[in-house]
């Protein structure tokens, strides 16, 4: 099972992908959305989205709404620098929208967790 992180900051990726990893996860690694578009396409596998929100182009959020108008229904976590207001927490199709913060590691364990279980 993998999952895919969409982050186009190299390094933030590879953290992010590092923690789910550790966690027992196959990460995928995309820069962009259309580098995601191409591991979805090519890998069936994959089970769960982590995407960054802030991201030039196309943002994480544009991401997730193209993905589900395509009907696309896989898991879907955000990530952001910024505190997540109610309003993006509310997000219809969005798993949960994260802080990138000391937090970050155990709330993301939870959010796949409860993000696989409820698609499982």
């Amino acid at each position: 099972m993998h999952i895919l992180v969409v982050d186009d900051d190299p390094l933030a990726g590879e953290m992010t992908a590092a923690l789910l990893e550790s966690q027992g996860h196959a990460p995928l690694l995309a820069n962009d959305a259309m580098e995601a578009v191409e591991q979805l396409d090519t890998h069936s596998d994959i089970q769960l989205i982590v995407s960054d929100m802030h991201m030039p182009l196309v943002s994480g959020l544009a991401l997730l709404a193209m993905l589900r108008e395509q009907g696309n229904n896989l898991p879907f976590i955000l990530l952001t620098g910024d505190t997540p207001d109610a309003a993006l927490q509310q997000t219809p199709g969005l798993n949960a929208c994260l802080r990138k913060d000391a937090e970050l590691a155990w709330n993301l364990e939870v959010a796949v967790r409860q993000a696989l279980a409820l698609h499982g």
